[in-house]
């Protein structure tokens, strides 16, 4: 590892994977834990990074962001195959605030800006008619003019408390490397493969 501040370090990954990677370098999972105590797992995609943490968007009625609200604490997880690297987060779940998520939706495609309206994510789908029916309604409502974001979509921002990099090396005698932040201070310390 080349940089003595774990989450640039994630982002110099991250940039290597993006020139790498053939799909969706900025896909990760997201570990969360409900109320009655399940876990519960899923693939987002990164879409932030900097020295608060790492950022995905959601929308804030579907199933992690009610597993968020019981409990903060999640895990990430970044692998990239081709790299044979991975990352793993553990942190808290801190809702971004309004004018961030305002600026970030304000960027994504249009026909992804009318899903977030047309989309109840998590909740049960009657059949594909009825979301192809939403999407029909809010474009309709938003004709050529701007898609404002909905009240009920946001991103989280994962505040990193121990991150892990772990690198591929011969005879599965694996490089790993863990980063923990106690009173905004990080230290390091290896890891058996």
């Amino acid at each position: 590892m080349s940089s003595s501040d774990p989450i640039a370090q994630i982002g110099e990954w991250l940039k290597e994977a993006e020139r790498k990677e053939a799909l969706e370098p900025a896909a990760m999972s997201v570990a969360t834990v409900g109320a009655d105590g399940r876990p519960s797992l899923r693939m987002v995609l990164l879409r932030g990074i900097d020295a608060r943490g790492l950022v995905f968007y959601t929308n804030l009625t579907s199933h992690k962001a009610e597993d968020i609200r019981a409990n903060p604490h999640v895990a990430l997880c970044l692998h990239w195959k081709s790299m044979t690297r991975q990352v793993r987060v553990e942190g808290r779940a801190e809702q971004v605030d309004d004018a961030e998520a305002d600026a970030y939706f304000a960027g994504r495609p249009r026909d992804s800006q009318i899903g977030a309206w047309a989309s109840k994510q998590s909740h049960r789908l009657e059949g594909r008619f009825k979301l192809e029916a939403r999407i029909a309604r809010y474009a309709a409502r938003f004709g050529i003019g701007t898609v404002p974001r909905p009240e009920f979509w946001s991103g989280y921002r994962v505040v990193p408390e121990l991150i892990e990099f772990w690198e591929d090396r011969p005879f599965r005698l694996h490089e790993r490397t863990v980063w923990e932040r106690a009173e905004g201070i990080w230290s390091s310390y290896k890891l058996y493969p």
